[in-house]
């Protein structure tokens, strides 16, 4: 069954663990938080007794260590991490093994253990709808950023220290919508700020480590506002982070097809979001692309867009070093 944040958190809470849980998406933080969570309920564990660790090389021993008792301890623990059997496109015989297993000894699992599937991605095929049916299942996304907000003045509250919504919002948007990103970062600053300061958008500027993406929208402003100069510098600490050049003109491509697109949709009355195709977490970067898209028309990203094909294409076949085109593009269109 599938379940929400809330309810999956009042289980562990309360101590009412379930015999399969299935934890899958883009939240890393999250997914490693709720298996903590779930540790915690179990108290001790033993490697190899009452704990189990299987992932896409060992899958094959899953029915074996359900069914292997766990000397000493009421049930054992089983953590399965991406083993992908959840997964289409993934051959291995124990996805139909184990859908058999749940569909015929489903009470040897509630006697016996609970497992815990930690995925990246699952697909709605035979063994993940077998599953569904006796298993909590909980596709955990990339928060909002009103909700990471939450999450991180939480932890600034915790420490005694201050920081505004708009900062929070601030961080957010240069350090990306990864929790653990954020709450490294978060660490940082409260760090900076000691027991009772507040957190100052100075600071974030100063210790922040700015998402590549977060980069590629102030190089954006610059191209906008024709600052040649400060386009360059950006440009420059990119690759003096050792950003590869490859992944800043495929991320530049990209950028700037969406605020290409983001015209569009301004000029024909459409969706900027459903034009983007944005995740609900991203929709707060709607008014950046319509701020950026004021300063292009839309032919000159035609052919901006052209540029960096043209680069692209010409930089595999050595006939144009890679930074150098970058730069001569950039100080085009400046």
């Amino acid at each position: 069954m599938s379940t929400n944040y809330l309810d999956l958190e009042n289980d562990i809470k309360n101590q009412n663990l379930h015999s399969i849980y299935v934890l899958y998406g883009d939240e890393e933080y999250l997914k490693q938080e709720y298996l903590k969570k779930i540790k915690k309920v179990f108290g001790e564990l033993s490697l190899g007794i009452n704990y189990i660790l299987l992932d896409e090389t060992n899958i094959d021993t899953l029915i074996t260590n359900i069914e292997t008792l766990s000397f000493g301890y009421e049930k054992k623990l089983i953590v399965v991490k991406n083993s992908n059997i959840f997964k289409k496109d993934t051959k291995s015989p124990m996805k139909d093994k184990f859908k058999q297993y749940i569909l015929e000894n489903m009470q040897i699992i509630n006697d016996s253990c609970t497992i815990v599937f930690i995925e990246e991605t699952v697909h709605k095929m035979d063994l993940y709808k077998t599953v569904e049916k006796n298993a909590v299942v909980l596709e955990l996304k990339e928060l909002k950023p009103s909700e990471l907000k939450t999450r991180l003045k939480r932890i600034c509250t915790m420490y005694k220290v201050q920081i505004s919504d708009e900062n929070l919002i601030y961080l957010i948007e240069n350090a990306g919508t990864k929790m653990q990103t954020l709450i490294n970062e978060v660490r940082k600053l409260i760090e900076f700020a000691g027991e009772n300061g507040t957190i100052q958008k100075e600071d974030i500027d100063k210790l922040t480590i700015k998402e590549v993406q977060a980069i590629i929208f102030d190089l954006t402003d610059c191209l906008g506002v024709k600052d040649t100069e400060k386009s360059l510098e950006i440009l420059n600490n990119l690759i003096y982070n050792k950003e590869p050049l490859q992944k800043i003109i495929i991320t530049l491509y990209n950028h700037f097809k969406k605020i290409y697109l983001s015209i569009l949709a301004i000029n024909e009355k459409k969706d900027i979001v459903e034009a983007l195709g944005l995740k609900p977490n991203q929709v707060f970067l709607v008014s950046k692309y319509r701020k950026q898209a004021s300063y292009f028309k839309e032919n000159e990203l035609e052919e901006l867009l052209k540029e960096l094909i043209d680069l692209d294409y010409k930089s595999k076949n050595g006939m144009i070093d890679l930074e150098i085109g970058l730069k001569s593009i950039i100080c085009k269109n400046c």
